[in-house]
């Protein structure tokens, strides 16, 4: 596993994905925030960048031409497509649910219901900021593997 070029660019680029989220937060925020280390939504997307990177670093290193990088570039755009889509649109859907919630009044039963998560998708933006980390995180694999080779 350690020299296993693809995983390592996709799980360096999800950590670099996270880590950025995590310190917009404390910059922007002032306040240290460790579930942004794990989860979803935000600029750049993780999920891009994780499948960007391992389509990348497949192509790289078996050959753009092969069966394995067609179905590591399907598996990327479905995710992607999912990202700025289903998801997308939950997180909304999620939004409005929580705000007709908490206009309910004190006695419904639903009043004290736990709100649903919100930032589930991407904008456009951050999922191709997350696939240009994803780029950048497989080539420099890549030229770090053909350096020390």
């Amino acid at each position: 596993m350690m020299y296993n070029y693809p995983l390592i660019s996709a799980i360096v680029a999800f950590a670099i994905a996270q880590a950025i989220k995590f310190f917009t937060t404390w910059y922007k925020e002032n306040r240290w925030d460790p579930k942004q280390l794990v989860g979803s939504g935000g600029m750049p997307s993780s999920h891009s960048a994780t499948v960007t990177a391992l389509a990348a670093a497949i192509g790289f290193h078996e050959g753009f031409g092969g069966p394995l990088f067609a179905t590591a570039l399907v598996l990327a755009c479905i995710v992607m497509y999912d990202a700025t889509g289903v998801r997308l649109q939950a997180g909304r859907q999620a939004e409005l649910l929580n705000q007709i919630v908490f206009e309910l009044p004190a006695e419904h039963p639903l009043a004290e219901s736990r709100p649903l998560r919100e930032l589930l998708g991407h904008t456009p933006p951050q999922v191709i900021a997350g696939g240009v980390l994803g780029l950048v995180t497989a080539g420099i694999g890549y030229l770090i593997t053909m350096a020390s080779s």
